[in-house]
C-alpha cells in the first residue's frame, strides 16, 4: 500500500511543479494579440517600475504578457502600457520610431539583432538601460534577463539597429534657487557618491577588464558606478557580510570611474540568492549582471 501511494504522491508533486511553468514553444501557440492595459504615463520612471517586476518573467513564443512573454511581446507590453502603440513583432518594431546610433543609446531604446547565421533579418529585440546593459526576453536563459552590450560579444556582433519610441520628457520649471543648488552639487566632485545608497552615475564604456567566461562563473551582482573609488564603508560593509567584490577603473572625460561588483558565481539561481542578501543588507538597487 505505501509503495503504491508514494510514487502516486511523487509524480503528483512533479506534475504540480511542471504546470508552474508554461512551455517555451507550446504545440498550439496563441498568435491572437491581446493590447495591454494602459496603466503608466510614458517616462523612464514607468519603464524602470515595469523592469523591475517583470524581471525573471518566463519566455512564451507568441505571448505578450502580462505575465509571458517572447521578445518582442516584452517590449510590446511594456510601451503599451504606457499607452505607446508600437508593433507587435520584431522586425516591424525595427522599422518604426527614430533611429538612434550606438553611441547615443538612451534608457528605453529599443535594440535589435540578426541572430540567425548568415542572415540580416530581425530575430531579437531588448530594451536599453544604460552603461551597456539591457533587458530582454532570453531564447537561451528561457526568461527576462539582464545581459550587457559591450562585452558579449555575441551581441556586439549581432546588433543592427537601434529605435527610439519614448517621447523626450518635458522639464519642469525649477526655482533659481533649486537649480543653482543642483548644478553646485552636480560639479563638485568630493559630493558624488559621499553618501552611500546614491543613485549609481550611469557610463556608457565597455568593461573590457571583466574577466569573462571565468572557471567561477559568469554572474556577478553589480553594487553600482561611482566618480573616484567606492566609499570604504561601503566595501567594509560588504567584507563583513562575507561577499567577495571586484572593483574595475576605467577612465570616462577625463574622471575616474569604478564599477563594484561581488562575485562572480556560476549560476543564476545562486547570484539571486545573494542578491536577495546584498539587497537587505548592502545596496537596495543592485541588480543580477551576467558577463559572456
Amino acid at each position: 500500500m505505501h509503495a503504491f501511494i508514494k510514487p502516486t504522491l511523487l509524480l503528483t508533486s512533479l506534475l504540480l511543479l511542471t504546470a508552474c511553468k508554461p512551455p517555451h514553444n507550446p504545440r498550439h501557440p496563441n498568435y491572437k494579440i491581446n493590447k495591454p492595459r494602459v496603466i503608466y504615463t510614458p517616462s523612464k520612471r514607468s519603464l524602470t517600475k515595469m523592469v523591475k517586476k517583470l524581471q525573471g518573467s518566463p519566455y512564451v513564443w507568441a505571448e505578450e504578457g502580462p505575465y509571458n512573454f517572447d521578445c518582442s511581446g516584452f517590449t510590446y507590453y511594456m510601451y503599451g502600457s504606457m499607452g505607446i502603440d508600437i508593433p507587435r513583432v520584431a522586425r516591424n518594431q525595427a522599422k518604426q520610431g527614430k533611429r538612434v546610433a550606438v553611441e547615443d543609446l538612451q534608457y528605453g531604446d529599443l535594440i535589435f539583432f540578426a541572430t540567425h547565421k548568415g542572415s540580416k533579418k530581425i530575430t531579437h529585440v531588448g530594451m536599453y538601460l544604460g552603461d551597456g546593459w539591457f533587458t530582454h526576453a532570453s531564447t537561451v536563459k528561457y526568461e527576462v534577463v539582464y545581459s550587457n552590450l559591450f562585452t558579449s560579444s555575441y551581441y556586439k556582433k549581432k546588433l543592427r539597429i537601434c529605435r527610439r519610441y519614448l517621447p523626450e520628457e518635458q522639464k519642469k520649471n525649477i526655482p533659481a534657487w533649486k537649480s543653482n543648488k543642483k548644478l553646485q552639487e552636480k560639479t563638485n566632485p568630493s559630493k558624488e557618491n559621499s553618501n552611500y545608497g546614491q543613485k549609481a552615475i550611469v557610463i556608457k564604456s565597455p568593461m573590457s577588464e571583466i574577466e569573462q567566461n571565468s572557471k567561477k562563473g559568469n554572474f556577478y551582482v553589480q553594487v553600482g558606478s561611482f566618480a573616484g573609488h567606492p566609499k570604504r564603508t561601503l566595501l567594509n560593509r560588504i567584507r563583513r557580510k562575507g561577499l567577495h567584490y571586484k572593483i574595475i577603473k576605467y577612465s570616462r572625460d577625463g574622471r575616474e570611474i569604478s564599477k563594484l561588483l561581488i562575485g562572480p558565481y556560476p549560476t543564476y539561481d545562486v547570484s539571486s540568492n545573494v542578491l536577495i542578501r546584498i539587497k537587505k543588507k548592502v545596496q537596495r538597487d543592485a541588480f543580477i549582471a551576467e558577463i559572456r
